[in-house]
């Protein structure tokens, strides 16, 4: 999947101008260095890394080339910079981790699609590379994990977090899963809290509890005549903070000589493994993949931030490709002619608008838009939400627009069980409140079953009610069904992680 030594030549001749020597890495964009026209003109088309021109959408961004052979890991250990920590978990942890090899191989096999980018955007902020390796602990590198307090991605950022750092989170993508905008989002963050604390085993501390939580128990340490650096305040810590950076420093012992631990590391190739590719125009991510000639497992791996079948383009959308895909995705999709997108956005006003009659409008079936949209049995969306349907084939051509993607949210709720209708008579006590506590109903739609201009009722006056019909017994369900043991749930994480 990487490039051959033909390619790293020709990418080393067209970037001869720059200094390949200093550590710090930057992005070159591909499109930008103009050739000259028949006429000595210089013209800006767009080219890829074989030097074919490109489709006016796209581009294609390579980080920096490495014109060393040496491992991966060799340069990570260069970077180390923060002290090492020694205290009875880390060794703890560095037998668990050692007695595992399967484990850390899965893990470094996994982590090799990204080690490259991370280790790049370290130095390129004059970080410590220890970081690297903080997704062992974090996500076990699964850009998909998902905790139980609703942190996702590789870095594990929460909801809350993640828009402080301008990760987008709408129902199309979420940049938590990122590869690149969470890694930025990361570093920045962790960056911030080094700044508040000075000390990169408490800033790290504070990315797993948070910075007040770290804040707290310093003051409270130094009003207790303590020291406040970790080993001194992981008394103070709660049991996973505690475990939190002695896990890191175990892994990083590990990686630091692997050879002392019986652990034999996979290689990763000093040199990048993917190149972005930007895109203006929808795409289904079925299409992506088979331009790309990559498998769906390997596709989504690269850009696991997207949520639907569909990848919306904007001026900022950009998909990652191993570098050799990239340049079998341009050459297949300079030769595609049918639509890129098969899908459109519906936005649901009615209070109740059912996935039946928005498959109906859209002439498909409710399990596509079910599946579409991963909304669960018994659901249906809420008013305000925008659901993914196919495009219809009068507006082949049509994208959804950035703006609706940017701002569409799904919510949904239980559908209701089929309502009975009814008469009643109104007494001398009756409210219009009364009567809607009395039979589980809203007062609005009392008075829309009743076109009511007001509240107001007169004793004998007849009422129209549409009220929820009671549930069936289940005892004797019960009573005829043996209980089932309690299994473990499908699909657990092979990373366990709890709450922050």
């Amino acid at each position: 999947m990487h490039r051959t030594r033909s390619l790293l030549l020709a990418c080393l001749a067209i970037f001869s101008s720059l200094t390949l020597t200093t550590p710090s890495a930057h992005s070159v964009d591909l499109t930008i260095p103009p050739s000259a026209d028949e006429h000595g003109a210089m013209s800006s088309q767009p080219v890829g890394l074989d030097g074919l021109s490109l489709p006016p959408d796209y581009a294609l961004e390579l980080d920096a080339v490495q014109i060393d052979n040496a491992d991966l890991w060799d340069r990570i250990r260069k970077g180390f910079a923060i002290p090492d920590l020694n205290n009875p978990l880390v060794a703890t942890h560095t037998t668990w981790y050692s007695a595992r090899p399967d484990y850390l191989l899965r893990i470094s096999q996994r982590g090799s699609r990204y080690l490259f980018h991370v280790v790049q955007e370290l130095e390129k902020r004059q970080m410590p590379t220890e970081i690297a390796l903080l997704p062992f602990i974090e996500s076990a590198f699964n850009p998909q994990a998902f905790s139980s307090a609703k942190a996702a991605g590789m870095w594990q950022f929460i909801p809350s977090t993640g828009r402080d750092y301008n990760l987008k989170q709408n129902a199309f993508r979420d940049e938590r899963r990122d590869v690149l905008a969470s890694t930025s989002a990361a570093l920045t963050y962790l960056q911030k809290l080094y700044g508040m604390f000075g000390d990169w085993q408490l800033a790290l501390a504070a990315y797993n509890w948070g910075e007040g939580s770290v804040s707290r128990v310093i003051a409270k340490a130094g009003a207790a005549g303590r020291g406040t650096d970790f080993n001194s305040l992981s008394a103070y810590m709660p049991s996973e903070t505690r475990n939190y950076y002695p896990k890191l420093q175990a892994v990083k012992n590990i990686i630091a000589t692997p050879a002392q631990y019986g652990i034999k590391l996979p290689t990763v190739d000093n040199q990048p493994y993917f190149v972005s590719v930007k895109k203006t125009r929808d795409i289904d991510v079925k299409l992506a993949a088979q331009l790309a000639e990559l498998t769906m497992e390997e596709f989504k791996a690269l850009n696991p931030q997207f949520n639907r079948p569909v990848i919306t383009g904007s001026p900022s959308t950009q998909i990652l490709l191993p570098q050799s895909n990239a340049e079998k995705f341009t050459e297949n999709l300079s030769k595609w002619t049918k639509a890129l997108s098969s899908w459109t956005a519906h936005k649901v006003t009615a209070a109740r608008e059912r996935i039946e009659n928005i498959a109906a409008k859209f002439k498909t079936t409710p399990e596509v838009i079910r599946e579409a949209n991963a909304i669960p049995p018994n659901m249906h969306p809420k008013a305000g939400s925008t659901v993914l349907v196919p495009k219809p084939p009068s507006a082949p051509d049509k994208d959804i627009g950035q703006e609706v993607a940017d701002n569409a949210m799904l919510a949904v709720e239980p559908d209701e069980p089929p309502r009975k209708k009814i008469m009643i008579k109104v007494s001398k006590r009756d409210t219009v409140d009364t009567i809607a506590k009395r039979y589980k109903v809203k007062v609005t739609e009392i008075r829309h079953w009743n076109e009511m201009k007001n509240d107001k009722l007169t004793p004998g006056q007849s009422l129209r009610l549409e009220i929820h019909q009671p549930k069936k017994s289940k005892s004797r369900e019960k009573t005829e069904k043996p209980a089932e043991k309690q299994r473990p749930a499908h699909g657990a994480s092979e990373h366990k992680r709890a709450q922050r």
